[in-house]
């Protein structure tokens, strides 16, 4: 209900989204999507899914990223440390593999991360260059 709520209250607002935080006032996920950044140590960096779902899409794409020697850490991240991230992207079923333009004050550009596993993730589920376009 709370999810549902954010994301009225966000396209309210003329956003897309909400992005959640939980009762510690850790990053925890967007309100139906897993968020993932990518940090200056070039490793994947995503919560640690211990008060939130742990996506069959956030497994999948954990798995991709591995498969092509892309280290990913499962950990606490506060919201000031979006500062430092390159890019952000979410992942969930109707999410897929999307990447994030900018939350609050912090800018994100896709990058090589965020194509790659967008193309991996197409490749795993079976879909054609002209539906992952469309």
């Amino acid at each position: 209900m709370i999810c549902t709520l954010s994301k009225h209250a966000a396209e309210g607002a003329g956003f897309q989204d909400a992005l959640m935080l939980d009762w510690r006032g850790q990053i925890a996920e967007a309100t139906g999507a897993n968020v993932f950044f990518v940090m200056p140590d070039g490793k994947l960096h995503t919560p640690k899914p211990d008060c939130f779902l742990d996506g069959i899409t956030r497994r999948t794409v954990i798995g991709l990223a591995k498969k092509r020697g892309i280290d990913v850490v499962e950990r606490a991240i506060m919201p000031e440390e979006m500062a430092n991230a390159s890019e952000c992207f979410l992942t969930g079923t109707a999410a897929e593999v999307t990447p994030v333009g900018s939350i609050d004050k912090y800018t994100f550009t896709p990058g090589d991360i965020s194509h790659q596993l967008m193309e991996d993730y197409d490749q795993a589920v079976g879909k054609t260059a002209t539906e992952a376009a469309a």
